[in-house]
């Protein structure tokens, strides 16, 4: 019973406009050739600043330069900001849904009636 109001729950949830918007979005940015350029370039230098760091040394300054260059560049191309601007709504949403999600534990918790039907 448990699982299928979950999953009844979880397929509510892919039907709000929030979801649906970040879907879009998401959609939207993996046809952006230029963006996924951008996020690749900043992941494989993220990536090697980490082992970098990993085995005990700094980042050079180019790297970081490199990084704060291509980081400028994502956050003003105007499909990376729908998709954070399209996850942002979504999260606020899923904030909502967990807390009914906790005040309905609270509720179960302190309830002698089981009502799983």
């Amino acid at each position: 019973m448990l699982n299928e109001r979950a999953t009844e729950l979880g397929r509510m949830i892919g039907q709000t406009p929030e979801y649906k918007a970040v879907k879009r979005a998401s959609d939207t940015l993996n046809d952006d050739k230029e963006a996924v350029a951008l996020l690749e370039t900043m992941e494989r230098l993220r990536q090697e600043a980490q082992r970098t760091i990993s085995s005990g040394g700094q980042p050079t300054a180019e790297m970081e330069q490199q990084l704060d260059t291509l980081l400028g560049q994502i956050q003003t191309n105007g499909t990376y900001q729908r998709v954070m601007v399209a996850n942002e709504n979504f999260d606020k949403i899923m904030v909502q849904v967990n807390q009914w999600i906790l005040e309905g534990i609270k509720k179960g918790a302190t309830s002698s009636i089981i009502t799983l039907g």
